[in-house]
C-alpha cells in the first residue's frame, strides 16, 4: 500500500498520559478520532513504560498506520551546543554533542540515543537524549503492528519548530510547561545559550519564575521588563506576578494553532479514558 494512502496516527507520550489523534488516509487526511488515556507510572519500571503500554493498545486498534510521536520532556535530557567555527562535518558535530552531554550527564549517556538539531557553526545547536530502551520499544511496537514511524520528536523541539517564526527579540526565552515539568530554552542573537529541563517542585508559576530569575542572574543582564514565550496547554491559568519583571507571551499566537495531539486539560472528563494503575 502506498504511504500516501496509509492512515496516520499522531501521539503525545508522557508518564501519565497518551494523547492520540487518528487521521483517515487521503490527499487531505481527515481527523476521525481523538482521545486521551491517563495512566499511573508502573512501579519499578522506567517512567515511560506505562505510556508505551498504552501506545501498543492503540496500535492494536489501527495496525498499518504511519506514526508521528512527540515525547514528553520528562523522557528527555538536553544540552546546548555553543557555536564552534572549526566543527563542520556530521562526524565532528556528533563527537561534540557526545562530549557536551558527557560533561553534564557522565556515563548515563551510554544508555541514550542522541539527536541533534540543525548544526550551524555560527549559531550552534541543541542536543536531545532519549533513553535507548524507549526508542527500541517504540520501534518494536511499530514493527509488530506493521506501522511506520515517520518521526519521533522531543516536545521542546516540536514547539520550537512550530512557532519559531513568531519568536522575536535579541534574547528569546521559551518555556514549555507540562504536568510536573518545566523546560526552558534560551537563545541570544540566534545562538543557543542553555536548556533547563526540571521537575516542578512547588508549583508551575513559582518554579518558572525562579528558573527565569536564576538565568538572568547567571547572564548578568536584565531589562526592566523581560518577555518569555510560554506554551503550557495543561496550565491555562499560569501567570507571573506583575511585579516580577517578566511578561508572558502565550503560545499559540496568531493563526498557527497547537497540534491536535499536544496535551490539554480535560474539558469533559467523560471524554477521556482511564487506564488501571
Amino acid at each position: 500500500m502506498s504511504r500516501l494512502w496509509r492512515d496516520q496516527m499522531q501521539l503525545f507520550l508522557a508518564p501519565g498520559r497518551v494523547d492520540r489523534v487518528r487521521m483517515k488516509r487521503g490527499f487531505k487526511p481527515v481527523q476521525i478520532a481523538k482521545d486521551t488515556v491517563f495512566c499511573e507510572p508502573e512501579a519499578n519500571a522506567p517512567n515511560w513504560a506505562a505510556a508505551v503500554g498504552q501506545l501498543k493498545n492503540k496500535l492494536d486498534e489501527a495496525p498499518g498506520t504511519d506514526l508521528s510521536i512527540v515525547l514528553s520532556n520528562h523522557f528527555l535530557r538536553y544540552a546546548a551546543l555553543p557555536p564552534q567555527d572549526e566543527i563542520t562535518t556530521p562526524g565532528e558535530v556528533k563527537s561534540y554533542a557526545d562530549f557536551r552531554m558527557r560533561e553534564i550527564f557522565a556515563d548515563r549517556v551510554d544508555d541514550w540515543v542522541l539527536s541533534i538539531s540543525d548544526w550551524n557553526p555560527v549559531d550552534g545547536a541543541i542536543c536531545a537524549a532519549v533513553p535507548r530502551d524507549l526508542m527500541l520499544q517504540l520501534e518494536q511496537a511499530a514493527l509488530n503492528h506493521r506501522c511506520k514511524i515517520q518521526q519521533v520528536e522531543p516536545y521542546l523541539a516540536s514547539v520550537y519548530d512550530r512557532w519559531q517564526a513568531q519568536l522575536k527579540g535579541d534574547k528569546i526565552y521559551l518555556a514549555v510547561v507540562e504536568t510536573g515539568r518545566i523546560c526552558l530554552a534560551i537563545t541570544h542573537h540566534g545562538k543557543w545559550q542553555v536548556v533547563r529541563n526540571q521537575r516542578i517542585a512547588k508549583n508551575a508559576a513559582d518554579d518558572l519564575l525562579a528558573a527565569l530569575d536564576q538565568e538572568v542572574i547567571w547572564s548578568g543582564t536584565k531589562a526592566p521588563i523581560e518577555f518569555v514565550y510560554l506554551f503550557a496547554p495543561e496550565h491555562p491559568e499560569l501567570v507571573l506576578p506583575q511585579s516580577s519583571g517578566w511578561s508572558i507571551i502565550t503560545l499559540p499566537a496568531g493563526k498557527l494553532p497547537a497540534l491536535a495531539h499536544y496535551p490539554s486539560p480535560p474539558m469533559n472528563p467523560a471524554e477521556f479514558n482511564q487506564c488501571p494503575a
